[in-house]
């Protein structure tokens, strides 16, 4: 049996013409008001039926861009290349959800009434379940309704998350730890053009545009390594995203094959946020904890940055006392002093091929599926332990 817009009133507690105003936006309703409202719809999964409900699954020109943060390199360069892309076809609206997932969530349903015709969603998604089935549902509803999902810089997600048909080719965890250059399935993933025609993946579902986090990291751990560090620094991202695991999986996985796991654990510090105080103050914690690493890996480059500040205002010196790298490889990376060893993720290509696939104007890959792959980039700021004495 359908919802009724009375079953939603009567689930919020408010009048069938309170919902109304809600929904339309055309009347100002208290805050807590409409919170209740659309607390209610979400868990109704109410849909306007009738002829409104065939102007919804009209396609608008709206795209919408959800980033963390508009003014991180790693989010404000994505945008800016998937906007690029858009050009004067389509409308882009950048959603700066500033690392919250209810307003991740607030963005996807705003979208979806305002019957977007693609979504980009760019970045590390958080590791809670709850969150996940949220995501999943209303990016479904997105899909269902039309819209093109496109995510980028994120594993896939999993097929209970959104019923199945997600594009993902059954993917149950992030497409990051296959070669690079290669799809979650297999198959080359730079065929040009491959995938559906129109740019959806498998079973019209989403299409994602997986980081090698997990690689790329694996590969920088193993460049230390092999100049002879073996006591190896780490500051992480916030625990809980997918970012953060998947490069610290890299990160260990380098260290198991070396025999070097042991002191993993008491060498790692999270930070709460990707920048450059959550780098000084992890580097200040992991010296505060007793012998001082030889080199130290950050979550990126931002974080390096303020890694490298705080060992500066310790007296010591970077690379010749402790080597330091980063991740991502920021325009800015380059010309810091020294310049900065990290990995390079083409943060703009993959922002311009989100925005193809959102417009429909390139094929999905196989599956629905592909990995950006990662560079490592050896620069000034690491060296051997001990080369400068």
């Amino acid at each position: 049996m359908a919802v009724t817009l009375a079953d939603v009133a009567a689930r919020a507690g408010v009048s069938a013409a309170t919902v109304s105003r809600v929904l339309s936006g055309n009347y100002p309703v208290a805050a807590h008001t409409r919170g209740r409202v659309l607390r209610a719809v979400e868990e109704l999964e109410y849909v306007v039926n009738g002829p409104a409900s065939a102007l919804a699954a009209a396609s608008s020109d709206l795209v919408g861009v959800l980033v963390n943060d508009i003014a991180d390199p790693f989010f404000g360069i994505m945008a800016s290349a998937v906007q690029g892309e858009i050009g004067d076809r389509k409308l882009a609206v950048v959603c700066n959800t500033g690392g919250s997932p209810e307003r991740e969530l607030t963005y996807l349903t705003l979208l979806q009434r305002q019957r977007a015709a693609a979504v980009v969603v760019t970045g590390g998604a958080v590791e809670d379940p709850e969150h996940q089935a949220a995501l999943g549902a209303r990016l479904k509803r997105l899909t269902e309704g039309g819209a093109r999902v496109v995510l980028c810089g994120r594993p896939p997600m999993r097929d209970e998350a959104v019923g199945g048909g997600t594009g993902a080719a059954g993917a149950t965890g992030t497409a990051a730890g296959t070669e690079p250059g290669a799809a979650a399935g297999g198959a080359p993933e730079d065929v040009p053009g491959g995938g559906q025609v129109g740019g959806r993946g498998a079973d019209g579902g989403i299409v994602t545009l997986a980081f090698d986090n997990t690689g790329g990291a694996r590969r920088l751990t193993e460049h230390l390594i092999s100049l002879g560090h073996r006591r190896i620094g780490y500051v992480a991202g916030p625990a809980h995203r997918t970012t953060t695991r998947h490069r610290l999986d890299g990160h260990r996985q380098a260290l198991e094959a070396r025999g070097l796991l042991a002191d993993a654990e008491a060498l790692t510090v999270h930070g709460w946020a990707y920048d450059r105080p959550s780098g000084y103050d992890g580097a200040l914690e992991l010296l505060r904890r007793g012998t001082a690493p030889t080199a130290v890996l950050a979550a990126n480059d931002t974080v390096a940055l303020g890694v490298c500040a705080a060992l500066r205002d310790q007296g010591l010196r970077v690379p010749e006392d402790i080597s330091v790298a980063g991740f991502d490889d920021f325009p800015y990376s380059v010309d810091a002093y020294p310049a900065l060893t990290t990995v390079r993720i083409p943060l703009h290509s993959a922002g311009a091929r989100a925005g193809r696939l959102a417009l429909g104007r390139e094929g999905a890959p196989p599956g629905g599926v592909a990995t950006v792959p990662a560079e490592l980039i050896v620069r000034a700021s690491t060296a051997p332990p001990h080369a400068f004495r």
